[in-house]
């Protein structure tokens, strides 16, 4: 069982792409007509995550504080599709394009925590239609280091053992990430066991291939980075480079990566959560005119 109700669910069939699964709270009978007066923030998860893995702890507050949300699955993870291609990030950011056109959300706030601040910024590269405002967090430019390498070339091999022994592999990786076992351990795991294999492989092959570095610039429209200044995934002077290369407003969150997800303590959101906020109205504030103005209360 989840932690908690999480806002409504729905899907998108995209022609060409495929089918989606997303959180949208201005979804349902009588959501509609008030979400079309929220702005809307539209969500990227990370690695080996899922829209409610990663953001659970974070829709409540988001909608309180008078947005409307819409997260994604991305391809391979969680109840997102399953494409015969190999995964790639920027096939995920032309994903995230496509059904906020659908939608008619764009343009709208893009936030990407950790691989899915990765697809942010191609989002905003290859498809700046749809971006009113930028947000990353728990992200950066590359990860390309050296000790990281070996860990992008072993994505074969961990790909081979969660496809053989999914049940087993997921647990013993979140054993290794310091989750107890337990009621909410079970959930986490369940949802885990959704992932593709192969996918969640090529995705960290992905993660050691990405590099904005030579292309990534201030762009022709608001930027924020929330910097998760206690990150143990994801070192602050990196994400610290990332917003001076696009020239963004830094707001810093005192918390590790992994507090950023549906099971984090309670602890931990109060303190991420109130700087994502800030960032997003911050955003809201300073995005150029007409980008938000249908949806502005």
């Amino acid at each position: 069982m989840p932690p908690r109700e999480f806002p409504p669910a729905r899907t998108v069939l995209i022609p060409g792409r495929g089918e989606f699964f997303l959180r949208d709270s201005g979804w349902g009978p009588g959501a509609r007509a008030a979400a079309d007066e929220r702005p809307v923030v539209f969500m990227l998860h990370g690695w080996t995550g899922s829209a409610d893995l990663n953001f659970g702890s974070l829709y409540d507050d988001l909608i309180a504080a008078g947005w409307r949300i819409v997260a994604i699955d991305h391809r391979g993870h969680g109840r997102g599709p399953r494409p015969l291609e190999p995964f790639r990030l920027l096939a995920c950011a032309a994903d995230a394009a496509a059904v906020m056109r659908a939608l008619d959300v764009a343009p709208a706030i893009v936030y990407g925590y950790s691989m899915g601040g990765a697809i942010a910024q191609l989002v905003a590269r290859d498809h700046p239609d749809v971006v009113a405002g930028l947000v990353l967090s728990g992200t950066a430019q590359h990860w390309r280091e050296p000790e990281l390498r070996r860990v992008w070339r072993a994505m074969p091999m961990v790909g081979a053992a969660l496809a053989l022994a999914p049940l087993r592999g997921w647990r013993l990786l979140l054993g290794r990430s310091g989750f107890k076992p337990g009621p909410a351990t079970a959930w986490v795991h369940s949802e885990m066991t959704r992932h593709s294999a192969r996918d969640i492989a090529e995705a960290g092959r992905e993660l050691g291939r990405f590099d904005s570095r030579p292309w990534l610039e201030p762009l022709p429209f608001p930027t924020a980075v929330v910097l998760t200044s206690e990150d143990d995934a994801v070192p602050p002077a990196k994400q610290r480079e990332l917003a001076e290369a696009l020239g963004a407003q830094v707001f810093e969150a005192p918390v590790r990566h992994l507090d950023v997800a549906a099971m984090a303590p309670a602890t931990a959101a109060r303190r991420y959560n109130p700087a994502l906020i800030a960032a997003l109205e911050a955003l809201r504030v300073t995005a150029p005119s007409g980008r938000l103005a249908r949806n502005e209360p």
